[in-house]
């Protein structure tokens, strides 16, 4: 399936080597495809790890032992399959995945826990144990890459290859990040959202690591969505090889924690931003924010309410300022709100003040708006300081091609 570049990409960045991580890509044919579909990563001795998963109830046996193996804090490989998502597949699936690490871990003289593995594509298939094994002994021998080309093989129905990177200060040290992401539909995530991995030489403890990621989540990741639907293979992980050489971070009061949070935090946005940009059958990049709400918690739920909505999704396809399909989606968010303090505005231009029309309202300037690729919606609730920013993109047409012929 041919699938155009979404118009609204973004080039891959110039993104920094992180001291202690070596990428490699193979092609395990998972699909009949010309392309690598097997991302290896090997990481330096001691790398600490945190992880976010998805919480679907149908997660794959790589969710499951990923979201167990995390806890020890360790990371030694990463393996990322393409073209299978190996998830409601039973115990053959949870063998392969079994299978995997104990190759992996035997290769590189490690506990099997601290080899992690990610699958993404088709639900149902079980991964083919004969070809992931032989896609990682070619990835074992296989010259090592650079980012671009371990993003491009994570890849499913992706337009364009995804990355970010961000640097900071921890002391008198720099440390460097960079983040790679694969995600285009199935995206509206309860934790996390589709594959991302953030490499970075700091020294972090683990468990300052997971605590940071998780901030860092629930700002970002958390708050994008294309379609509604949470995948049952989300993974978002930050691998920190402690290479750069920094006193090491061991919790909020440690010398440049602020900083490296900030980093890390920049990347996942940028990076959850991107995967919004390559929605299926994106034409549109819609930035939400609500203000006045109960708490942020409920302006986060209102926010998503608004962008899942394929009424509120559609009229920003088709260029139509129906401020009254946003009214519908704050209404049925079943968070505390009151018609007569809410207020609606595209573009910087309100709509609605207080429960009511702008006597004035020019539609003219947000028309114009509508017409272009970057949309913006306000709604104010009038009822608390409660905030939030979500991100999404358009419905159109595109969607439906795509998805209609997932698995040809």
């Amino acid at each position: 399936m041919d699938i155009a570049r979404s118009p609204l990409a973004r080039p891959f960045p110039a993104l920094p080597p992180i001291a202690g991580v070596a990428l490699r890509v193979a092609r395990a044919r998972y699909k009949a495809w010309d392309r690598c579909d097997l991302t290896f990563a090997e990481l330096a001795e001691g790398t600490s790890v945190a992880g976010v998963f998805t919480k679907s109830a149908c997660a794959s046996s790589e969710v499951e032992l990923g979201r167990a193996n995390v806890t020890q804090g360790r990371a030694r490989a990463l393996v990322v399959n393409a073209g299978n998502s190996n998830a409601f597949t039973g115990y053959r699936g949870r063998e392969a995945v079994e299978a995997i690490m104990a190759q992996v871990s035997e290769a590189l003289a490690c506990p099997r826990e601290e080899v992690f593995v990610s699958s993404t594509g088709v639900i149902g298939v079980p991964l083919p144990k004969d070809k992931a094994q032989a896609g990682i002994a070619a990835a074992l021998e296989a010259a090592p890459c650079g980012w671009e080309d371990a993003t491009h093989a994570i890849g499913t129905t992706d337009t364009f290859p995804k990355g970010a990177g961000a640097s900071a200060m921890v002391g008198e040290t720099r440390v460097e990040l960079a983040g790679i992401i694969k995600g285009s539909g199935m995206i509206a995530p309860d934790m996390a959202t589709m594959l991302g991995y953030i490499f970075c030489d700091a020294d972090v403890a683990p468990d300052f690591l997971q605590e940071a990621l998780e901030r860092a989540n629930a700002a970002t990741f958390s708050c994008i969505t294309v379609d509604g639907d949470t995948s049952t293979s989300d993974t978002v992980m930050v691998f920190a090889t402690g290479k750069a050489g920094n006193t090491r971070i061991e919790g909020w009061d440690s010398p440049g924690a602020d900083a490296f949070a900030a980093a890390l935090t920049e990347v996942c946005r940028n990076l959850a931003q991107l995967v919004v940009r390559d929605g299926e059958g994106a034409q549109k990049f819609i930035t939400i924010r609500v203000s006045g709400a109960a708490s942020d918690d409920s302006a986060r739920r209102i926010g998503l309410a608004i962008a899942n909505s394929p009424l509120v999704k559609t009229a920003i396809a088709g260029e139509d300022a129906n401020w009254g399909r946003v009214v519908m989606a704050v209404g049925k968010a079943g968070e505390p709100a009151d018609r007569d303090r809410l207020s609606i505005a595209f573009g910087g231009v309100w709509a609605a003040r207080d429960g009511l029309p702008v006597a004035d309202y020019d539609e003219a300037p947000v028309a114009a708006h509508l017409k272009g690729e970057e949309i913006e919606i306000a709604v104010d609730l009038g009822l608390g300081d409660g905030r939030a920013t979500v991100w999404t993109c358009d419905l159109t047409h595109g969607y439906i091609a795509i998805n209609a012929d997932y698995r040809s």
